[in-house]
């Protein structure tokens, strides 16, 4: 493994995503990649432990949403406020990878970008930074874009599938497979296809590249970012830096990284990652990598203090607690969320469900509770 590649790498931590699968606690103004789901720490809080022993603070770059920046300031003092960048709008992942990667660039012409969730849960901490390591390395020599597809563990629907073929190459004993297409996320006879073949991995958006590389990607595949991806790279550093930010933005296609490049690049590679992973969309998930106490109860909150749960002849319930007291009777396989305006009750076999009341929140422009 090349120490030398390393010290070119830049973590580039997306966080500014507003996801409400999680609602009531994940909404608009507190995204879940701020909320402790289980743990001391946030979401985005452990995103960053966990690149840190890799790749030190000065080249952790946190792409967010202006109304975020704050909040980021907040969980991250440690980083640098150059380092937190502000999209003005939301563009999806493509435009958000390509911005952190040239902030990256500006500081080190060689910079290889690590892209990474804000939002997601891993197990296994020291295999994920041996995946990455070798991700880095093979990125370094610009051939090829990298990424990281989870080995899956199951036929699960809420994910999309990566298919890669033979081996490559070996790098630092991890196998590089070509990628051969991607697959939105299937039924579960086809998911089950997936798994029985033993090529179909998770696609977790873990990218890896060298920035010369993704943006000879976006020259070829999506040339018409190239004009805004120019004037953002000219201004970084200037005065005029976060108007020519709204100007590109104002007129910027809203498209994913898969569909912008990934899909379209042949020169994209994958390393199985084997570290346990999820992207936390469900409660029911939380329930399922959560700490259980004696009666199969996960509780979660955002309080620094413990809160209290009182359980007669129940068992198996997720809490999200809100500071009071939660007392459940003669209950079980409950979801049960309380926050400041809102009480979610729900049976955690319908957790996907949550997203149906979202939009009838929507529907009925109850935007204060959004």
């Amino acid at each position: 493994m090349s120490e030398h590649a390393l010290e070119h790498a830049y973590a580039v931590i997306l966080a500014g995503g507003s996801g409400t699968r999680l609602w009531p606690k994940s909404r608009d103004n507190t995204p879940k990649q701020f909320l402790k789901l289980g743990g001391k720490r946030t979401m985005m809080q452990g995103a960053v432990d966990r690149i840190l022993p890799l790749i030190p603070w000065e080249r952790v770059i946190v792409v967010t949403n202006e109304k975020y920046v704050e909040d980021v300031r907040s969980q991250l003092p440690e980083i640098p406020a150059e380092n937190i960048v502000a999209e003005p709008d939301k563009r999806d992942t493509a435009l958000a990878m390509a911005l952190g990667s040239l902030i990256a660039q500006s500081r080190d012409p060689e910079a290889i970008a690590v892209n990474i969730a804000s939002d997601h849960v891993l197990i296994n901490d020291d295999e994920y930074r041996r995946v990455v390591s070798a991700a880095v390395e093979l990125a370094s020599h610009k051939e090829h874009l990298v990424t990281v597809g989870i080995t899956p563990t199951g036929p699960n629907v809420n994910f999309g599938y990566i298919k890669a073929s033979g081996t490559l190459m070996e790098i630092a004993g991890y196998d590089a497979h070509k990628v051969e297409s991607f697959k939105e996320k299937p039924d579960k006879s086809t998911a089950e296809k997936f798994l029985a073949s033993g090529n179909y991995y998770w696609n977790a958006n873990m990218y890896t590249w060298h920035v010369d590389a993704i943006l000879a990607a976006f020259q070829q595949h999506m040339p018409s970012a190239m004009p805004g991806l120019q004037k953002i790279a000219d201004a970084i550093g200037t005065d005029q830096f976060e108007s020519v930010l709204a100007e590109v933005y104002a007129e910027a296609e809203k498209v994913p990284i898969d569909i912008a490049i990934s899909e379209k690049a042949e020169n994209l590679v994958l390393f199985a990652g084997d570290f346990g992973w999820d992207d936390i969309g469900l409660w029911s998930t939380v329930y399922e990598l959560g700490q259980k106490d004696d009666l199969g109860t996960v509780v979660v909150s955002d309080a620094d203090d413990e809160s209290t749960v009182l359980q007669l002849d129940a068992k198996n319930n997720l809490v999200g607690t809100n500071d009071r007291l939660v007392a459940l009777i003669g209950v079980e396989d409950l979801v049960v969320i309380d926050s400041n305006d809102v009480l979610l009750v729900l049976p955690r076999d319908r957790a996907a469900d949550v997203k149906k009341i979202v939009q009838q929140l929507k529907d009925q422009d109850l935007k204060d509770y959004l």
